[in-house]
């Protein structure tokens, strides 16, 4: 019967599922959610009060739920668990995708993965166990195990009659990869490639040789950059001796793509990766507090500058009008350059050559960036005061500090980079605080060098 429920409204759509819920009606249910896709589903899952969670899985086939659970996060997929409890959940993990199982299994007790790995069948619990053993953000973390193999000596009828056989074991049909009698990685090739050859044609014959593959142990941005050069859909995972334990599929790296934009975000923010909607106020605030005391101990180096020049303050106090903008300035600048290293260092390589570019690039940025800030600055300032050697004072200060910012915000991370710390530690808050010590410094240096002038 065709879903046309599908059609209506998020909203008509939760009241039809809170219905069926209560009526226990689990061939509607099904006819409601046979188009909609398991992200939806999770949605709806969500969004459903908890008082109908139960109903709502127990409405649902073992496959539907399979297809959820990687689709909510960790503390859900658990209560799920507990829910349907042991016999249930291992039947329905016997049905999941198998490097979707590793990552929700990593989330539980040791206790609990013993008691459910010894619930599934054997030869997937197996499976399964051997993706575990990979740290997670590794490749072979990354991979599934699920994957279609050829021999070059096959025909290409014989390599679809294969893929036909096994294609509802594999994650996907992009490529197959040809294996030699070791279970070396010899070659692949692509179902398309697959189609368009006769079927007498030999894989040898239409294979590529050079095959492009990553180590397990490879970190999980690395793979994640070597899909983004090749332009790959999926990529194969190897051991030292070459031979194919798996392989890492684009839907896998978006998700790789996104978890470390967010944990750099966390650190450019002076916040960790691991705060999120659903963190309590006391963890929240004791991860952030490192960060917060770290900034005030350096903020208050800003404070005894500003009162090592209280003299200078008392006697121009047009001074102190213009001190926020200068601080403010010259923050707002190194964060720039910092976000701007931090993306590039996530996308780029590494040289010499290309550091003392990035370098020469950022102090022309901010020999640009100075003088046009501070001619303008100097007119604001003798239009206000009548006063040139106000708005030469100001102006200088301005051009400076803007130079130094830019290139704070671009040489720390590059150095933290190559002491091998992760330069997003260099969090926008720091540079902030460094510069404004630098700007305060130097701003009240020129006016205290041009006080007599300002008299």
């Amino acid at each position: 019967m065709k879903n046309t429920n599908v059609q209506l409204s998020e909203e008509a759509l939760m009241i039809q599922i809170v219905r069926y819920c209560k009526e226990n009606k689990k061939q509607e249910f099904q006819i409601m959610i046979e188009e909609l896709h398991p992200y939806d589903i999770a949605k709806f899952y969500i969004d459903l009060p908890n008082k109908h969670h139960h109903k709502f899985l127990l409405l649902m086939e073992s496959k539907q739920i399979a297809n959820l659970l990687p689709e909510l996060d960790p503390p859900m997929q658990i209560d799920i668990v507990q829910k349907l409890g042991v016999e249930l959940s291992s039947n329905i993990m016997n049905l999941m995708e198998r490097d979707d199982l590793a990552d929700f299994l990593n989330e539980l007790s040791v206790d609990k993965i013993d008691e459910l790995l010894y619930a599934m069948k054997k030869e997937e619990s197996q499976h399964v166990q051997n993706l575990m053993q990979y740290p997670n953000e590794s490749a072979g973390g990354l991979m599934t195990n699920q994957f279609v193999w050829i021999r070059s000596s096959y025909t290409v009828a014989e390599a679809v009659e294969k893929l036909r056989a096994f294609a509802q074991y594999a994650e996907n049909l992009y490529y197959l990869y040809v294996l030699d009698e070791d279970k070396r990685l010899a070659g692949v090739v692509s179902y398309r490639d697959l189609l368009l050859a006769g079927v007498d044609e030999r894989v040898e014959n239409v294979m590529y040789s050079r095959v492009i593959s990553v180590p397990a142990h490879m970190d999980q941005e690395e793979v994640a950059r070597t899909i983004e050069r090749y332009d790959f859909l999926s990529v194969p995972v190897v051991d030292d001796d070459h031979r194919l334990l798996g392989i890492i599929t684009v839907d896998d790296i978006i998700d790789v793509v996104m978890q470390e934009a967010d944990e750099d975000i966390g650190r450019l923010s002076a916040t960790g990766k691991t705060i999120d909607f659903n963190t309590g106020s006391w963890r929240s605030a004791l991860r952030r507090l490192p960060w917060l005391i770290l900034l005030l101990l350096l903020g208050l180096i800003s404070g005894s500058i500003i009162s090592s020049f209280e003299d200078t303050l008392d006697q121009v106090v047009a001074i102190a009008f213009f001190m926020p903008m200068i601080a403010g300035m010259t923050g707002n600048t190194g964060t720039q350059s910092l976000a701007i290293v931090v993306r590039g260092l996530a996308a780029h390589d590494l040289n010499k050559k290309a550091v003392f570019r990035l370098i020469r690039r950022e102090f022309g940025v901010g020999l640009i960036i100075g003088t046009v800030c501070a001619l303008l600055v100097s007119g604001l300032g003798l239009l206000w005061e009548g006063h040139a050697v106000l708005g030469l004072v100001v102006g200088s200060s301005l051009f400076m500090t803007l130079i130094i910012g830019t290139m704070a915000g671009t040489i720390i991370p590059l150095i933290l980079y190559k002491l091998k710390i992760d330069p997003a530690i260099a969090s926008g808050p720091l540079i902030t605080t460094l510069n404004d010590i630098f700007s305060l410094t130097i701003y009240f240096g020129i006016a205290s060098f041009f006080i007599s002038h300002l008299l």
